[in-house]
């Protein structure tokens, strides 16, 4: 395809994706403070704590229904700008894009599997036998439970591989600012290692590409997704070397004008030296006073003795 095409397509969905991505990032923020909605317990007790999510399961269960969607709309997004970018440059690799793909739907699936499980279980355990922990053990360590927890964490590691491949791959091509790459990047990291309990940096990366991907960013688009082409940003090198290369115009510029000394000292052309008055004759005289007296016609003054 090439950079027309690519572009009447851009301007054709964007609208779409803008709409795809806030609501993504609006749906995983949500999904998060509905866990933290409903009992908790105060004590980190096996059975008490089978008991508590036993009351809060349907809080659980719909919290994992919108986190699932939320993860698809993310792998959509993601694969979207994957898509763009890859449009701009060859060296973006086709494997971003099955990662991309793999992660947010096995996201999706194994968090809503795992909900489901974990409400029979909880609930086995809450209306049935006596409650012991050795029960509770037993319940909780199936291996059922076990291969769930695995493939959500191997998805979960395949979205944060997915959001630092895409951001820096968006950010090489010039289609994302150094902030929203390194941003996105920091999002990818904080999927594995998260620092709150609500997901904020990853919301607002979402939102903020929504808003980019609609055209209305406050400063203005990156040139790549005007010209359809990468449009690499300059490294700190390059930015210095433009710096001294505008400063050394300037400076040429301003002393290349008539021949006066700032034109001799900034290196332009050289005017004519100035002639040297002639003196008169006989040397340079004494200098006339301020008020037109000479030494001559200066009345003496008479001194007083003292006695």
């Amino acid at each position: 395809m090439d950079p027309d095409q690519q572009l009447l397509h851009e301007t054709r969905v964007r609208n779409r994706q803008a709409v795809v991505a806030i609501l993504g990032g609006l749906l995983l923020v949500v999904a998060a403070a509905i866990q933290l909605g409903g009992p908790h317990t105060k004590v980190d007790e096996l059975t008490l704590d089978l008991i508590t999510a036993n009351k809060r399961f349907p809080l659980d269960l719909i919290a994992s229904v919108i986190n699932a969607i939320a993860s698809l709309l993310i792998a959509w997004t993601l694969t979207y700008l994957y898509s763009c970018a890859r449009a701009r440059s060859a060296d973006v690799k086709p494997f971003v894009k099955i990662v991309t793909i793999v992660g947010g739907v096995l996201a999706a699936i194994t968090g809503v599997a795992y909900a489901i499980v974990v409400a029979i279980k909880v609930h086995q355990f809450a209306t049935t036998g006596s409650q012991t922990y050795e029960e509770a053990n037993h319940l909780t360590s199936g291996s059922g439970l076990l291969a769930l927890q695995l493939l959500g964490q191997a998805a979960a590691l395949l979205l944060a591989v997915a959001f630092v491949l895409v951001s820096l791959n968006a950010m090489r091509v010039g289609l994302l600012s150094r902030f929203m790459g390194y941003l996105g990047i920091f999002a990818g990291v904080l999927v594995l290692f998260q620092i709150v309990q609500i997901p904020v940096v990853q919301g607002y990366w979402l939102a903020a590409l929504g808003y980019l991907f609609s055209g209305r960013w406050p400063s203005g688009v990156p040139p790549a997704w005007r010209s359809g082409r990468a449009e690499p940003w300059p490294s700190s090198a390059e930015m210095r070397a433009r710096r001294a290369a505008g400063a050394g115009a300037g400076g040429g510029g301003g002393g290349g004008g008539g021949g006066g000394a700032l034109g001799g000292l900034l290196g332009g052309r050289r005017g004519p030296a100035p002639k040297p008055r002639a003196q008169p004759a006989g040397g340079p005289g004494p200098a006339p006073a301020a008020n037109g007296r000479t030494r001559s016609t200066t009345p003496k003054r008479k001194r007083k003795r003292r006695n």
